[in-house]
Formats: C-alpha cells, sequence, structure tokens
C-alpha cells in the first residue's frame, strides 16, 4: 500500500514508521502531553499504538500522519485521519510534542489532513474529539473553523468523556484560505 506524503511551507507528513519509535515514546512519556488522550504510556504501550495507527492504514487506507519539520527534520508528533471502531465518525485528530506546541504546527497540519480528507477522501464532514479542558486542542480546532457541536461522548476503550468538535466540508472549503494564511 502506498500512503500519500503532504507538505506544508513547513511540514512533511508522512506514513509512520519505525523510526517513529522512539520519538512516540517521548511524546506518551510526557504527562501533560499525554493527560488528555489517556494518559502516559510505557514504551511497550507505545509500540502497540504505533503498530496500531500502521494498522489503521491497512485496515481503513488512511491514518495519523507522522510530522517532520522539514527544516530540522525532526519528528514532531501524529496528526491526521483517524476512525476506530467505535468512534462516533471519522474524526482528524493531533497530538505534537510539548516543545512544539504555539508554533501553529498543529494548526498547519491538521488543515493539510482536512484538505486531504475532503478533496481526496471524499468525506462529507469531520469531528475532532476534544477533552473539555483541553484548551490547547480547543484552539486548534477553532482556527481550524470547527465548532463545538455541544455533544458529550465517551471515547471507546479509554472511559474518557469529550466533547465533539467538527464542520462540514463545505465549511471547510469556505474558510480555508483564512486558516492557511494564519495557521496560529
Amino acid at each position: 500500500m502506498t500512503t500519500p506524503i503532504l507538505e506544508t511551507e513547513r511540514l512533511v507528513l508522512r506514513a509512520p514508521d519505525a523510526t517513529d519509535f522512539e520519538p512516540l515514546c517521548a511524546l506518551m512519556a510526557d504527562e501533560e502531553v499525554a493527560r488528555f488522550i489517556g494518559g502516559v504510556q510505557s514504551p511497550a504501550l507505545a509500540w502497540r499504538s504505533l503498530c496500531g495507527i500502521v494498522g489503521h492504514w491497512q485496515l481503513r487506507g488512511y491514518g495519523f500522519f507522522s510530522v517532520i519539520e522539514k527544516e530540522s527534520g525532526q519528528w514532531l508528533g501524529r496528526i491526521g485521519p483517524w476512525y476506530p471502531h467505535g468512534w462516533p465518525q471519522p474524526e482528524i485528530g493531533w497530538t505534537i510534542n510539548r516543545a512544539s506546541w504555539g508554533k501553529g504546527y498543529a494548526t498547519e497540519a491538521a488543515g493539510a489532513c482536512m484538505d486531504y480528507v475532503f478533496d481526496t477522501l471524499g468525506w462529507d464532514s469531520v469531528i475532532h474529539l476534544i477533552h473539555a479542558d483541553n484548551r490547547g486542542s480547543q484552539a486548534v480546532a477553532a482556527r481550524l473553523g470547527s465548532s463545538n457541536s455541544g455533544e458529550e461522548v465517551e471515547v471507546p476503550g479509554f472511559g474518557i468523556l469529550v466533547d465533539v468538535w467538527g464542520q462540514s466540508a463545505d465549511d471547510w472549503r469556505a474558510s480555508r484560505k483564512q486558516v492557511k494564511a494564519d495557521p496560529r
């Protein structure tokens, strides 16, 4: 299976591979990063997570991309379309290492993923499952033009209640130029 490579001004979004394991372990060992996505993971669980992401690509034909900063070649996190069993509908989710917070990377990469799911995969709408206390992810979703639907759901398998944010493909197409002009 050939996975696409998406590029933005500062980022390359590519298929995850074994070289992502060590930075993923560091990401998932950071309590602040992991607190809204199920908590800290041991290396054994991070390995299973990486394998789950790779498997998602195989089973669904899409999944989280590894986000690479062009200038440094550094792995920054994972962002992309995601639809595990039990999810209310397909999502674009994001997790970026803490050193990269506040630089607009999540919005920039998620915007490229929005284009991908609407223009290539043909999705009609997208959601983002965001914990009510996760102000950073709420800000990213708002910059993307998504809004809180007022619906709360439990993340299957995690027992975490989250708010459902999202937007339609038509809403994205109407606002995407503004998002791309200022990802921060």
